[in-house]
This record gives structure tokens, sequence and C-alpha cells, in this order.
């Protein structure tokens, strides 16, 4: 992986895939750990030592295994089943490309439970598809808030950045997300300025991988 220098202050985009197959996939990521909602959070005692483990990962393949403990803890709630109900509809909405509906579901959700930071990265997620970039970057702030070790939410934050053209602010929020997880996919596509003809967001998702 190659990591960016200090004195680095922009963002390259990825290779050419064109806007609507990027919206796509991240739908389809943001959907990996939508069904497993039993007894925990972003509180759970579990998580300390899979950060330790994470960040002293020593191959990417180890690291993945390790990240996606880590979103399945995020992904889950204690027991509530109207709360875990909804965040399984507003998931299946926003799979659906239902998008207004899923934002509903997921305030819904924010409401109840309104320490739940998965909740937050879900809605900042649906604001993000539909081009509500502002709004997606503050519930991204509160999803942080509530996780500071999120390193999807610092990650989406940095395709968000990347995306409005940002790019010292994305470069920030994604070196933050790499401290986390050292070996976060795409990161090594980040290097230094972009043409301005190819402003196409950087290939790191904020969102969970596929089930694996």
């Amino acid at each position: 992986m190659t990591l960016l220098t200090p004195g680095s202050n922009y963002v390259r985009p990825m290779t050419v895939l064109n806007l609507h197959r990027a919206v796509a996939i991240l739908i389809t990521l943001a959907l990996g750990f939508s069904g497993n909602i039993s007894k925990a959070d972003q509180n759970d005692p579990r998580l300390p030592k899979l950060f330790e483990s994470l960040k002293s990962a020593t191959d990417a393949k180890t690291a993945q295994v390790t990240a996606s403990d880590i979103w399945r803890i995020w992904s889950e709630k204690p027991d509530d089943k109207r709360i875990a109900e909804l965040l399984r509809q507003g998931t299946e909405q926003m799979n659906a490309g239902q998008l207004r509906k899923a934002e509903k579901l997921f305030t819904l959700v924010i409401n109840a439970a309104p320490d739940f930071a998965e909740a937050w990265n879900k809605r900042a997620t649906v604001y993000f598809l539909m081009g509500a970039y502002d709004l997606s970057k503050k519930d991204i702030a509160q999803t942080i808030a509530r996780e500071p070790q999120h390193f999807g939410a610092w990650s989406g934050l940095g395709l968000v950045e990347t995306h409005i053209g940002n790019y010292d602010a994305a470069l920030k929020a994604y070196e933050k997300a790499a401290r986390i997880h050292p070996f976060l996919q795409g990161y090594e596509n980040i290097t230094s300025k972009p043409s301005k003809s190819s402003r196409i967001p950087p290939q790191i998702s904020p969102y969970p991988p596929p089930h694996e």
C-alpha cells in the first residue's frame, strides 16, 4: 500500500468508472450487513480488541476479515424488534433505489435510537446517493461523534468531499480512515492533483464489503 506524505494536498480520482456504476456499487456495498441485528452496536466490548487487530494487521486479507467483523458489530443493535425491522426495511428500500422511503425509515431509527451510530451512517449513505452532500456530511459527523473510529464514515466523508471538489478535506478524511484501517481498499489510489476533466470519486468505499 502506498501511504500519503504529509505534504500531499489532493486526491486523484479513480480509474474511469462512470458515476452511475459507482453509485450502483455503493448501494450494493451499503447492504453488506443489514440483517444481523442482535445485541451490540458501536459500544460493544469486543470492538477495542478488533481495532487493535485491524491496526496491527500485516496483510490485506487479515485486515478485511477483521474489518468485516467490526462492520457486523456496528450493524447490530440491542434487542429491539421495532428498530431491527425499521433498519431492515430501510436497507431494503435503499437497495431497491427507493431513497425517500429509506430516508424516512432510517430517520425513524435515529429518532428511536439516537445513539446508534450505524443508523446515522446508513442515512448518510442515502443522502449521498440522493446527491444531498451537505446532509450526508452532517450525518457522517453524527456517526463519527458516536464512533470516532468509524473508518467507513471517515472514508465516506472523503468520498463526499472528493465528489464536490474539496480535495484537501477529502485527503484529510481518507488519511483518518487509513490510520484506523491501514488496508482500506483503494487507499493506494490517493495521490496528487486530479485533472479537471476527471473528477470521479476514488475507489474507497465507506460501506461494508459484500458478504464474504
